[in-house]
């Protein structure tokens, strides 16, 4: 669906103001960066996680009275998928040394590596293998590539403030060293990444970065890993992909160690158990859960399955009183709301735009800063540019990244993208986009160390639903990085874990009845169940109802 004729004419104004922008751009004269002061300001009043009465406290579980969004306390405060009475633990399907929750880009490294470290691995999966945000990701993957006027101690410094300092220090340290052998071992599985003609990277600037350290593959970079990883993945033979197979519940011994987990089969509604000497949490993020009733760039099956999980085993929660807002997703076509437009566009030079075709932040600003100026500036001001469907959003000037690098820059660097526009009628290279934030990642999650273990001996975490890497805040380019450095730190340490285990144990579930009789107490109604699974959108009235409650009973 192409622009309306009262769009077209509102974007004569970006067109007006855009001589002028792009000399100054040319001259280095930046729209200047708000102040520490002036940035917590903005946040206080517009991010929709620090808005007063966002968050509620959580009443039973090993975080109680840490505060959340609503909808986390939903996921964590709720009953189990299966009645622990009516489970025959005895009878196991699949038995293997490590088991990994998830197929994206956390699970399938920690599959490389444990397989690396000579163990058998499954690796089950909700939808099918690389149905993961990291399939989604477009803006790059950051690392420190070259020695000179970067190095791991300027990525540490972003990262950390980004993080408005509140990250794990030793979790970021552990991010940023890892960086360049994880882009090494990249390259060296055959994952193609842009590059001058020399034969040198190319690196880009991203919000928050103060050195050029972002590497892409055009505008597809998750893609592209995914791909790598994947194909790497699916031609070991020690390596078994359960797909369309979700973990429902983690299993424990009379030790407290986690022994394996029960799946579930979507295709055949039936459940399972895998008995493992090691299992690895890498179920990825929760956009799905529609936090402050946002759109989401997440896949279908983001759901934060894994928070629930750890959280019913004794796994505490860290840094979910944050979530994070892209700055730029998309608010026409209706049909593409919500859909991500990388950051990468900004760092290549298109500006942030008012309905008077105006400048209101520093494209470079975090990406918490950038998504409040822009609530502030379509709420506050009222200089929002209302689309088609009465919301408002302000513009993304992609035709200057032309102007800006010459004629063809921006259909190479964002091939992807000027595709996906191009079906609605849009052409980017000449118009710019409508943008407005979209729920993006989840900042917190589940507590881990640097070694990918969590408080669960047996049970390691890596990836979007693990909590400190990122503080308060994700910078762009870190979230590629932190699923491989840290997934390949989980699949090799479970990988190491396994193979020193020597007693099994009684499989037990003690800990789902434990955790039901705190949600007894504290009156939690019981047909709040989780992981969800899958949302369900076919019913506009009904908040993400859950499509398959109605299976909840024993293995058939």
């Amino acid at each position: 669906m192409a622009y309306t004729s009262e769009l077209k004419q509102l974007i004569k104004r970006v067109e007006e103001t855009r001589p002028l922008r792009l000399e100054k751009k040319r001259q280095g004269t930046e729209f200047p960066r708000m102040s520490l002061v002036e940035k917590e300001e903005r946040l206080r009043k517009f991010h929709p996680s620090y808005k007063e009465n966002s968050l509620q406290e959580l009443k039973v579980g090993p975080s109680k009275g840490y505060s959340v969004a609503p909808e986390f306390c939903e996921i964590l405060e709720s009953w189990s998928r299966i009645d622990p009475d009516r489970i025959d633990l005895s009878k196991i399907t699949y038995e293997t040394d490590v088991l990994i929750v998830g197929g994206g880009g956390a699970g399938t490294a920690a599959a490389l590596l444990a397989h690396d470290n000579g163990v058998r691995v499954i690796l089950a999966t909700k939808l099918r293998h690389g149905d993961a945000n990291t399939m989604m990701a477009e803006g790059g993957i950051q690392a420190v590539s070259k020695p000179g006027k970067d190095s791991p101690y300027y990525h540490y410094l972003d990262t950390i403030g980004g993080g408005h300092f509140k990250n794990i220090p030793l979790l970021v340290y552990t991010l940023v060293t890892q960086a360049p052998s994880v882009m090494q071992w990249l390259e060296g599985l055959g994952a193609m990444f842009d590059k001058k003609p020399d034969g040198n990277l190319k690196v880009f600037h991203l919000g928050g970065m103060s050195r050029k350290r972002d590497h892409v593959a055009a505008d597809i970079t998750g893609t592209e890993i995914m791909r790598t990883i994947r194909d790497e993945a699916r031609n070991r033979e020690g390596i078994r992909v359960l797909e369309f197979s979700p973990v429902v519940e983690l299993v424990l011994n009379e030790r407290g160690e986690c022994a394996g987990a029960i799946l579930y089969n979507l295709e055949t509604e039936e459940y399972f158990l895998v008995k493992a000497k090691a299992v690895i949490l890498a179920t990825g993020g929760s956009g799905r859960l529609h936090i402050g009733g946002f759109p989401t760039t997440n896949h279908y099956g983001a759901t934060g399955d894994g928070l629930a999980l750890g959280y019913r085993c004794g796994i505490g929660v860290c840094f979910l009183h944050t979530s994070q807002y892209h700055p730029t997703g998309a608010i026409f076509p209706e049909q593409a709301e919500g859909l991500l437009v990388s950051e990468k566009f900004r760092g290549a030079g298109a500006h942030l735009l008012n309905i008077d075709g105006e400048q209101f932040v520093c494209e470079t600003e975090p990406r918490d800063a950038c998504a409040s100026s822009i609530i502030r500036e379509c709420i506050q001001m009222g200089k929002g540019v209302p689309n088609a469907t009465g919301k408002a959003g302000v513009w993304l000037d992609s035709p200057m990244i032309d102007l800006l690098h010459g004629e063809g820059a921006l259909t190479k660097e964002f091939v992807g993208k000027y595709k996906l526009f191009k079906r609605y009628g849009i052409d980017i290279t000449k118009e710019p986009m409508l943008v407005y934030p979209t729920l993006h990642y989840q900042n917190g999650g589940l507590e881990f160390n640097e070694r990918g273990e969590t408080s669960i001996p047996g049970l390691y975490a890596a990836g979007e639903v693990t909590g400190g890497v990122h503080g308060e805040n994700r910078l762009g380019g870190n979230s590629l990085m932190d699923v491989l450095v840290f997934g390949r730190i989980a699949g090799k340490n479970a990988a190491l874990y396994a193979k020193e285990k020597v007693q099994d144990g009684r499989f037990t579930l003690d800990h789902v009845r434990k955790f039901h009789q705190e949600l007894e107490r504290a009156g939690v109604d019981r047909k709040r169940i989780s992981p969800i699974l899958l949302p369900d959108y076919s019913n506009p009235s009904v908040k993400r109802r859950q499509l398959t409650t109605e299976y909840q009973g024993t293995i058939r």
